[in-house]
């Protein structure tokens, strides 16, 4: 049986301390990995960081990372304390949902701005290094709206088909020093939103669904494990959609 084996890798999860990026962390750090929990809150990552296990393979960081600042910084204590991130995974995110003619300027540049902007300041940070060790993995999370689009999130669904594109580009920037970036992008996932969706809502979804059920975390943590491998080794600038077919 094949294993994945992770031991003296050092990862960071952005946006980990809850939800897609908490199954991701948790994956991670049980196939060996180092771990660096991130959050905007200090003290949920601290927090998440000590259930994986400790110091030594986990810390917890907080950052806005709209704020290339923060990133910098975040990313100092990241490597000062477990080691050279080696897999970077931009997990942060945010929604602003809002019809096209209502939606604020402020609506559109804050999602913007945490989920393009944001994996482009973590991966602008973290590409020295491995273009110097010739080696690293960037898994960009995007979503399966950002293929098909929907309605009331024109602000959600271009920052995640910028974020697909921005993976292709950079695949391409990087690939001759062995530096592999790909994309997941996740359908409907089982979290506390989809649990608070009334039965009507929660039944139109899933006849938009082939295979009948919401997603769970740990099935799109299972992608990013196998993208962070060396089972993936000769895989770069895809998009992997983890949505129980909708975007067939």
């Amino acid at each position: 049986m094949m294993k994945i084996d992770l031991a003296g890798q050092t990862a960071l999860v952005t946006g980990s301390t809850r939800g897609i990026g908490l199954g991701i962390a948790r994956a991670l750090h049980a196939a060996g990995a180092a771990v660096a929990v991130h959050g905007r809150s200090a003290a949920q990552a601290v927090a998440v960081a000590a259930e994986l296990g400790g110091t030594d393979r986990a810390i917890g960081v907080a950052a806005d990372v709209a704020d290339p600042e923060q990133v910098a910084e975040a990313i100092e204590a990241v490597e000062s304390a477990i080691g050279p991130i080696t897999i970077l995974v931009n997990n942060a995110g945010m929604t602003r949902d809002n019809l096209l003619i209502r939606m604020s300027d402020d609506e559109w540049d804050a999602v913007l701005r945490t989920n393009l902007t944001g994996a482009f300041h973590t991966m602008r940070a973290v590409a020295k290094g491995m273009m110097k060790r010739r080696s690293g993995r960037i898994i960009n999370i995007a979503s399966v709206v950002g293929i098909v689009g929907n309605k009331g999130q024109a602000n959600y669904a271009a920052s995640k088909a910028g974020l697909i594109g921005l993976t292709k580009a950079v695949a391409k920037e990087y690939a001759s020093r062995n530096i592999l970036v790909n994309c997941v992008a996740p359908g409907y996932i089982s979290t506390d939103m989809t649990a608070a969706l009334p039965p009507e809502a929660s039944d139109a979804l899933l006849g938009a669904i082939p295979l009948g059920r919401f997603g769970q975390a740990d099935e799109v943590a299972g992608v990013v494990l196998f993208l962070a491998s060396d089972f993936a080794r000769y895989l770069t600038g895809q998009v992997i959609a983890v949505d129980g077919g909708m975007a067939m």
